[in-house]
This record gives C-alpha cells, sequence and structure tokens, in this order.
C-alpha cells in the first residue's frame, strides 16, 4: 500500500506526528487503539472521518518504519 498520499506530515500539527490526512488523528493514536483491543470497526464507529484506507495505511507505514530501523549496539 502506498500511504504516503494518506499519512502527512506537519510541523505545526501534532508536534509533527504523522497524521492521517491532514487530521489531527495520528498514526499513532491509531496504533494504540488497535493495541489496546479495538476493532477496525469500532475505530470507524468513533471517528466518522476515518475509513478502513486510513488504518490499513497506518499499519503499512508502522510496518515500513519497522523494516527499515537500524539499532545499532553502545560500545561497553
Amino acid at each position: 500500500m502506498d500511504y504516503r498520499k494518506i499519512i502527512t506530515i506537519e510541523p505545526g500539527k501534532r508536534g509533527g506526528k504523522p497524521c492521517i490526512r491532514g487530521l489531527r488523528i495520528t498514526v499513532g493514536d491509531v496504533l494504540g487503539y488497535l493495541a489496546s483491543g479495538m476493532s477496525m470497526a469500532e475505530i470507524l464507529m468513533d471517528f466518522d472521518e476515518l475509513k478502513e484506507e486510513d488504518i490499513r495505511a497506518c499499519l503499512a507505514y508502522a510496518a515500513d518504519r519497522e523494516r527499515f530501523t537500524m539499532i545499532i549496539p553502545s560500545a561497553a
């Protein structure tokens, strides 16, 4: 999925955190809801402005961030 048209980053909005389509809902918010056990349907019911595609974009964004995260061991 190409999430680049859905996930936006604006320095003055939510501290520059990645948001969904310029809304004030962050990727972290959505991932937190999913992690707490909310279903996609429950999230969509609570946030009228979100679409299923937005939630999938959050997951794709998080997967890419994880894929490209490099851990550099500290010198012991």
